[in-house]
């Protein structure tokens, strides 16, 4: 590209001396439609837990949940996920609860569409807050068996779908299982459940509070590197991506979010989907303990989330969604 122009005729200031100026030829703008904000359930009655490595976020049990989604709906946030933290004594090497249709995801569905049925459902689609071994599928001979594991995701799918889900959100990197997915939701009736593959999902060192908060921490004993993406290459994602479309898939996430920015950028630009970014825990921990220390200003929150929008995300999986749009208000 070619610039045009020279100091002193051209004067790049000139269009950043007013607030009102700089209002009209912002080339992004941040609004709570682009936000989406995680939640946390936990098993029990009257409970909401503070999550010490992630300071102001809370797990809430299922009756609890309206404390948070008024806020969902002050603030006018699109869409919730849900993720749960159930107890050690309903982990197995299987991750059969995932396949309760009484589980705490089960009934969080059908109390958040009952009462807010204007707000979107999005489900996670993995094994990893159900297995005993922390993993997100079924292991067989210490290896993560990607076709038995689709099997389960299969089911978990349909069951999620069955209670009211909108969008089923795959994040176990499984091969194939997108297309798998897809077929089944068709062929039981579920064609307008959509489905959010998380196709660029790298195996990142930022998800230990995440781990921490759905109680996977403590039963994993060895890495994802098997079936999560090298956080060395760009390349890979064009194929996983690729292939997650022709699946079926109606939008994807790259995951984790700002160390992955050049992934968004160029993932919009040659496939022309919808790009949701994740701002996972360790993005949000590093940020929130940096504010609350003063060491940074908390003017970073909305700076971060618009990096997002610079890079091309449709949409922003954050958990400063209700303290984002709060900031979006008073601006």
């Amino acid at each position: 590209m070619k610039i045009k122009g020279k100091f002193p005729t051209t004067r790049l200031r000139r269009i950043r001396n007013s607030e009102w100026m700089r209002n009209l030829i912002s080339e992004n703008q941040l609004s709570a439609n682009d936000l989406i904000l995680p939640i946390f359930i936990t098993e029990g009655k009257n409970k909401i837990e503070k999550i010490k490595s992630m300071p102001g976020i809370y797990r809430y049990s299922v009756d609890k949940l309206n404390f948070i989604m008024k806020k969902v709906i002050k603030h006018k946030i699109q869409m919730v996920a849900l993720f749960p933290n159930i107890s050690k004594k309903k982990k197995d090497f299987y991750g059969s609860e995932a396949l309760n249709k009484n589980n705490l995801v089960c009934k969080s569905i059908k109390f958040i569409k009952k009462r807010y049925p204007k707000i979107g459902v999005m489900c996670d689609v993995a094994l990893d807050p159900y297995t005993s071994h922390g993993h997100d599928g079924i292991m067989i001979n210490k290896k993560i068996d990607n076709d038995e594991t689709i099997k389960v995701l299969v089911k978990q799918s349909l069951l999620q779908a069955e209670m009211g889900c909108d969008v089923i959100a795959p994040s176990d990197m499984m091969d194939g299982r997108i297309g798998i997915i897809r077929k089944t939701l068709d062929r039981h009736n579920f064609k307008d459940v959509s489905i959010l593959a998380y196709s660029a999902k790298y195996a990142s060192s930022f998800y230990g509070p995440f781990r921490d908060a759905v109680g996977s921490n403590k039963n994993l004993k060895s890495d994802k590197k098997t079936y999560q993406m090298d956080f060395r290459n760009s390349n890979e994602a064009y194929r996983e991506i690729g292939i997650d479309i022709k699946e079926g898939a109606d939008i994807v996430m790259i995951k984790p979010g700002m160390p992955y920015l050049d992934i968004i950028k160029n993932i919009k630009e040659t496939f022309k989907i919808p790009v949701f970014a994740y701002q996972v825990s360790g993005e949000y921990s590093l940020i929130k303990n940096g504010v609350l220390k003063k060491i940074i200003s908390d003017e970073i929150i909305l700076e971060s989330l618009m990096s997002f929008k610079r890079a091309g995300a449709s949409a922003i999986v954050t958990y400063f969604a209700i303290e984002a749009a709060e900031k979006i208000k008073k601006s």
